[in-house]
């Protein structure tokens, strides 16, 4: 129906129907604030004086809303100019708050000064790659003939090579105890590679790569002091900020239930963390943060995107989370690409149960440099397990995208995930039941065949404290830890990790609490050097019955590739368990002590104010002399 435009004198109504036309309100107000009368290009200002006869009630309304229609459009004509002066009005504000807050007491301000700076130089990384991207690329990109490139590539690696040799060489002189653990990187680099599916096929660029940053990360983390100090820093604030989940659980169970009973203590810590990691979600942080560890590992190692978008993913979520962020490409990947997505799967943990396990006692800034440590080792090892030899199509990140879920608000984020996390921990205490009492039951028959030939005490951990006693000692423990450490890494491979940190941490609190190092024929506890290199080996979710998980939640998203997941699952179950024995051995070699040698004559003068564990240690030094 054409558009009739009204002429000199006439007058077009402005009732909610006009000319059999529906005009809602919203439409009333959108063409007064057009300049136009509704159904109609005319101006209202033209038929001024017919409207104010023929219809004074919307007459005397449209000269009303004058002011409110003139804002509103000077408004949305500078938006733009508004919205910066609303950012540069809450920046100038959050600057004067920080500045204050840093003047009266730094120390207790320095979470919030930590967070400023990493938005500042996360918006000054984004502008200057706005400006100045192209120019930067020019000048990184090396110039020259490809054969001299390649040589001065070549180089590069062999006088690395040459300086970790020559370090590890002045390094280990006083401690040689970090050589085998270097020997035990080397052994389970070379039985993957020996395992691998196309030997001739393998990537050492992105073998080297993969294993070089996971070697820098610990550098960094073990070694160094900024480091360390920075990681035991985020551990402290992790453990802090899971300590308000007390306020929510202690109101619903009650405070006697939450601190007595291990249930109402420790599962409550996942519906907390799961709430706020799908907060972050929906608001994009952690999808900013997920790709730029993996624009990382993927410009140095020479990845594709979909893989490493699954293993940088999975430091922050568990082994059927990470593979939601790529769900729209499972079907296109190549076998090896699948094989990744699993191993970084079983390579790591969730970050809801981090919370937990440092709520066990056990080292926050090890758990935390463990999960970090992992992503790349794991694309490392996949890429030297299973090697690419078909096409990918993903080899650019160009359209590959990460969603932001399905909430419409952050109420709704917030709900999700603390209903999602409700099935999470319904499986992990039914596991426990099953689990721990299946245990239980093994232990009594192993002890009851035992008895029949004159083998006292023969149980579970005492069979896999011989078996894997072995590469409990390539990690770098110390013989004497040895069998403890080969329990736990059993119960882990053959349970699940959830068990064998439970127990490390009783080990924890025996060391610290100064419990005799020996009772009869069984240790109490672990040297500090162990109980570390065991949280690095502990730490993914590679086991028997993470099977059975990992192939139920691919399944789910791409039932066509059942087959395939089925024929790569067990070899990213050996490469991810082998990852978290990597991580151990690395963590074996940069490991030292921390602090300086206690002196024990000032120490056993006030050891009112000394833990009991160094006064044990003192003791116990004095007796042997």
């Amino acid at each position: 129906m054409e558009k009739q435009t009204p002429k000199q004198g006439e007058f077009i109504s402005l009732k909610p129907a006009t000319h059999g036309l529906e005009n809602t309100e919203a439409e009333f107000l959108k063409s007064l604030e057009e300049g136009r009368l509704p159904g109609s290009d005319s101006s209202p200002i033209e038929h001024e004086g017919s409207w104010s006869k023929a219809d004074p009630k919307s007459f005397s309304r449209w000269r009303s809303l004058q002011p409110v229609l003139r804002a509103r459009s000077f408004y949305r004509k500078h938006a733009q100019l508004f919205r910066w002066i609303y950012i540069g009005l809450f920046c100038t504000a959050f600057a004067a708050f920080l500045l204050v807050a840093c003047l009266l007491d730094f120390r207790r301000a320095l979470a919030l000064f930590v967070l400023a700076c990493v938005v500042f130089v996360s918006l000054a990384c984004r502008l200057l790659k706005k400006l100045l991207g192209p120019k930067l690329r020019r000048c990184v990109k090396l110039q020259g003939h490809p054969r001299l490139i390649l040589w001065f590539k070549r180089g590069l690696a062999l006088a690395a090579v040459l300086a970790l040799v020559l370090w590890l060489a002045l390094d280990t002189f006083q401690r040689p105890e970090q050589l085998v653990s270097f020997a035990g990187t080397c052994v389970f680099i070379i039985l993957l590679f020996a395992c691998s599916k196309h030997h001739g096929a393998v990537s050492w660029r992105t073998v080297s790569w993969g294993l070089g940053l996971q070697f820098v990360l610990g550098l960094f983390v073990i070694r160094t002091e900024p480091g360390f100090v920075a990681f035991q820093w985020l551990g402290d604030q992790i453990q802090t900020f899971l300590s308000y989940t007390e306020a929510g659980s202690s109101f619903v169970f009650g405070e006697t239930l939450v601190k007595n009973v291990f249930a109402f203590q420790v599962l409550p810590i996942i519906i907390f963390f799961s709430c706020v990691m799908s907060v972050l979600y929906y608001l994009g942080l952690m999808q900013w943060v997920i790709l730029k560890i993996a624009w990382l590992m993927q410009v140095t190692m020479g990845t594709t995107a979909t893989e490493t978008l699954s293993v940088a993913g999975n430091i922050f979520v568990g082994q059927t989370e990470a593979p939601l962020l790529i769900r729209p490409y499972l079907a296109d990947m190549t076998l090896s690409e699948v094989h990744v997505v699993m191993t970084g799967g079983f390579a790591t943990i969730a970050g809801s149960l981090l919370g937990v396990y440092i709520s066990f006692g056990i080292d926050p800034a090890s758990l935390v440099a463990a999960s970090v440590m992992a992503a790349p080792c794991a694309l490392a090892l996949s890429k030297l397990m299973y090697p690419e030899v078909e096409e990918s199509k993903f080899k650019s990140k160009e359209g590959v995208k990460l969603s932001h879920g399905e909430a419409q608000n952050l109420v709704e984020a917030a709900s999700g995930g603390a209903a999602i996390s409700v099935k999470m921990i319904a499986n992990i205490a039914s596991n426990l039941i099953a689990f721990l009492s299946v245990l239980a039951f093994v232990n009594a028959a192993l002890s009851w065949l035992g008895d029949m030939v004159e083998i006292q005490g023969l149980s579970f951990q005492l069979i896999c404290s011989y078996i894997l006693r072995p590469v409990a000692f390539l990690m770098g423990v110390a013989w004497e830890d040895c069998p403890v450490v080969a329990e736990l890494l059993g119960i882990k491979l053959f349970l699940n990790e959830f068990v064998a940190y439970q127990e490390l941490s009783q080990y924890r609190q025996r060391r610290l609490a100064g419990v005799e190092e020996w009772v009869g024929a069984k240790k109490q506890w672990i040297s500090d050097r162990a109980e570390i290199l065991t949280t690095y080996a502990l730490c993914g979710f590679a086991n028997f019955t993470s099977i059975g998980i990992m192939l139920g939640g691919l399944t789910s998203l791409v039932p066509q590739r059942k087959s395939d997941f089925s024929q790569v699952v067990l070899r990213a179950l050996f490469t991810g368990a082998c990852v978290s024995l990597m991580n151990a051995c690395v963590a074996g070699i940069l490991y030292v002590p921390r602090g300086a040698e206690v002196d024990c004559v000032s120490l056993l003068n006030s050891t009112l104010s000394s833990s009991s564990f160094e006064v044990y240690n003192c003791c116990r030094q004095a007796f042997q002399k």
